[in-house]
């Protein structure tokens, strides 16, 4: 006699899946991955007609226990999560996709997971702010006095950031701020002769606002037709631009320089061809304590780091910048997903989000948006550029994706008639 298997209670899963497709939503996840990750968690669980729809600021669940239909409507979470939560949520994701935890444990696991404190705490949460910033003054332009300008604004933002940490709802407002207190500080040392290329010290204590994974998982949606979420990335991240640029201008203005100056620069660093690379470096160094990566991934981040920035100067060097991003993500997305499946490294998230602030598709976009205020036909034309970059890095990153999932595939075949050949002969010998 054939008995129906039985049904768990769908209350406990539901709260799950909602509780963690806004994790995934916090990690930055694109919305269809997130929708087929919370599907397969319920037919694990036995619920097998489940609609699920998620959007950057919301998720729809449906469940069917059997005996009545669930429905439930969770806003997107405020917060955004630290690279070492995105690595928990990620390892209790796939634990869950293979059933290997309850609804319940899956709870009280997430529960911990978004209670977790930094790992180094609000110290090294600005000494790493610092230490990255440092190492995007010295990829730009390796002059001594881009390197201390970026240590004291790195050291002044990271401890605006501190102070608002526990505070998400005024993180727009101190976008703005933060953009505003550069830019006084900035241009008070440019009227003092102190420095001589704005555009060089306006952007590196900054590059954590800018948002560049944003507007590339906004292109990556478009293209995978998805047009709600992509959309609504897209223009939360010009959004986002248009307040830094409004508070770069607004710092200008309070001590007397115009949008104009902030784009002027020149030239004056000694070419170093070292200098770049050991930025890289720095900067890595400074990703891993500001953005509390997990144990054990500084090492893979920084492989990943470097590779990146190695294909995006080869990329450079035989077209231009402006395209050298898809080459950057090119190497960059499959390599994460390797490190992840093939190397048991941390999730691919944690490896190649670093390289998207690396490539700073965002101040390209920041830059333009600063110059319309001033040049509106030069800046249309910048801002022109920066789409044409941002689709650039997107596209990288989907061929990428692409062209690991093609290799893996080929290489599982491969492996595949290597062991039926190896078999064939063990029982020939026989």
């Amino acid at each position: 006699m054939k008995t129906d298997t039985p049904q768990p209670d769908a209350g406990p899963l539901l709260e799950f899946m909602f509780r963690l497709g806004q994790a995934y939503l916090a990690c930055g996840e694109q919305t269809a991955l997130v929708e087929l990750f919370l599907r397969r968690i319920a037919t694990v669980n036995h619920m097998r007609k489940t609609r699920v729809v998620a959007f950057p600021t919301a998720i729809f669940i449906t469940l069917h226990d059997g005996n009545e239909e669930r429905v439930t409507l969770a806003e997107a979470p405020m917060q955004t999560l630290r690279l070492d939560q995105i690595a928990d949520v990620y390892t209790l994701g796939e634990a869950a996709i293979h059933g290997k935890v309850t609804p319940q444990q899956g709870l009280e696991q997430l529960s911990e997971i978004l209670k977790k404190k930094a790992r180094f705490g609000a110290t090294g949460f600005v000494v790493g702010h610092t230490i990255l910033t440092i190492g995007l003054a010295a990829i730009l332009e390796p002059t001594l006095t881009n390197l201390v300008a970026g240590s004291v604004l790195g050291l002044v933002v990271g401890v605006l950031k501190v102070t608002n940490r526990d505070r998400p709802i005024l993180s727009a407002p101190l976008s703005v701020v933060a953009a505003a207190l550069v830019s006084m500080m900035v241009f008070l040392a440019l009227k003092n002769g102190l420095i001589s290329s704005p555009q060089y010290v306006l952007i590196p204590p900054l590059i954590t606002f800018l948002p560049g994974a944003m507007l590339t998982f906004g292109m990556v949606e478009l293209a995978f037709g998805d047009m709600v979420s992509g959309s609504s990335r897209l223009i939360t991240g010009f959004v986002q631009l248009v307040l830094l640029a409004f508070g770069l201008a607004a710092g200008a203005a309070l001590v007397g320089y115009s949008p104009e100056s902030m784009l002027n620069a020149t030239d004056n660093a000694p070419h170093v061809p070292w200098a770049p690379w050991a930025g890289v470096v720095i900067f890595g160094i400074g990703a891993y304590f500001h953005f509390s990566a997990p144990r054990d991934s500084f090492w893979w981040m920084l492989l990943v780091l470097l590779v990146t920035f190695g294909a995006q100067q080869i990329g450079s060097a035989i077209f231009n910048y402006k395209v050298s991003g898809f080459f950057g993500m090119l190497v960059a997305t499959p390599l994460g997903y390797l490190i992840q499946q093939k190397f048991n490294g941390p999730p691919a998230m944690v490896t190649f989000l670093p390289s998207f602030w690396l490539l700073v598709p965002g101040s390209l976009g920041l830059l333009s948006v600063t110059q319309m205020l001033s040049n509106r036909a030069a800046g249309l034309e910048g801002l022109v550029s920066a789409v044409f970059a941002i689709v650039s890095i997107a596209l990288g990153t989907l061929v990428g994706a692409s062209l690991y999932k093609w290799l893996t595939e080929r290489l599982g075949a491969w492996q595949l008639q290597i062991g039926r050949a190896s078999a064939y002969l063990r029982r020939t010998k026989k």
